[in-house]
């Protein structure tokens, strides 16, 4: 009903004008008393085989809601009721920023895809912080962190140190964002030795805090063989606790889409179904370089259920959506979860 009814309505509309019309539109709903729970119930398919221990934090069930979503921390109450088991928000920066200029969403429906150049818009770590107070503990919450815009990359760790240490006691794990194509000059970050300086900035906060919270890594779909095996001698180097693979892409090819159309939307990454061969490369050659030693969450292209159950046949610890979710609807959590349990049980 959603892609035949529901789908056709919402893609006339722009991009970001729908997302913020539909979080308000749930944020009212939720609001009536009972509402919340019925809406859990009927998009929530948990079952004991799903229950996964990664990084020492246990998820109820393997998929979670990717970054860019709820930026702001703003909505993440209201989008659990969908069967989340953790939801990542961000990504944030020291100090709120504007991001690229409006229009800077588009859809390609014809690929199944999205091209976002949002530019990291978000309120500000301190806005963040804030909102997460009063959360329920029962779901897992994420922090991706960035640097701010106008940061040049010679101070950029220290952007990640100041969102890091003021997300600390708000979030339970962290997920540092070198990897955005829509900050100019970002994808110097990921150089062998700016994201040493980088993490070893975040390491050395951590260890002077009583609890221990885990530390990801998001990289980029763009990555080499050579440089996904730096990346994987820096998780043993600097202690990180895991990789999430992969963020957008600056690739077009190959697209359904008219090239000339493609081409007029100008720069942004492209996330959704041209990711999803991509992606499983990546999480696959990450997870054999490793002999499954690194947990990876596998993000980028998860439109189906078949596509997250051949994310964890690869070796993903877990999943997590975002353009699938916009293509496909509210009930893909639920599908994916009764897919993977099913499977359990067939083994």
């Amino acid at each position: 009903m959603y892609k035949t009814l529901f789908r056709p309505v919402l893609f006339m509309m722009d991009p970001e004008k729908i997302h913020h019309l539909i979080v308000f539109i749930l944020k009212v709903v939720t609001r009536i008393p009972g509402i919340k729970r019925l809406l859990s119930g009927w998009f929530s398919a948990d079952d004991p085989s799903l229950v996964t221990r990664v990084a020492g934090l246990e998820f109820r069930n393997k998929v979670g809601l990717a970054a860019g979503f709820d930026k702001n921390a703003d909505f993440y109450r209201e989008f659990s009721v969908f069967g989340f088991s953790f939801i990542e928000i961000g990504t944030v920066t020291p100090l709120p920023q504007k991001g690229n200029p409006k229009p800077r969403l588009f859809r390609l429906v014809k690929d199944q895809a999205l091209i976002n150049r949002m530019g990291f818009n978000n309120k500000g770590v301190d806005h963040a912080v804030n909102m997460l107070q009063k959360r329920d503990h029962c779901l897992i919450i994420g922090g991706n962190i960035g640097k701010n815009t106008l940061t040049p990359n010679d101070k950029a760790a220290d952007d990640y140190a100041t969102s890091f240490e003021k997300l600390y006691d708000a979030v339970d794990y962290f997920a540092v964002n070198i990897s955005c194509p829509n900050i100019a000059g970002m994808e110097k970050l990921q150089d062998t030795d700016s994201l040493r300086e980088i993490l070893n900035k975040v390491m050395k906060i951590r260890s002077a805090k009583s609890t221990r919270k885990p530390v990801f890594l998001k990289i980029s779909p763009d990555l080499s063989f050579h440089h996904i095996d730096e990346v994987i001698a820096l998780y043993h180097e600097t202690g990180l606790d895991g990789i999430i693979a992969t963020n957008t892409s600056t690739t077009r090819d190959p697209l359904l889409t008219d090239p000339t159309v493609v081409s007029q939307l100008g720069s942004g990454g492209l996330s959704g179904k041209p990711l999803t061969a991509k992606s499983l490369e990546m999480v696959s050659y990450i997870c054999k370089q490793s002999d499954n030693a690194i947990p990876v969450i596998g993000v980028g292209g998860i439109m189906t259920a078949e596509d997250a159950i051949n994310m964890i046949k690869a070796g993903a610890s877990l999943v997590q959506v975002y353009s699938g979710f916009i293509y496909e609807g509210h009930f893909l959590v639920k599908k994916i979860n009764k897919a993977i349990a099913a499977g359990f049980r067939q083994e």
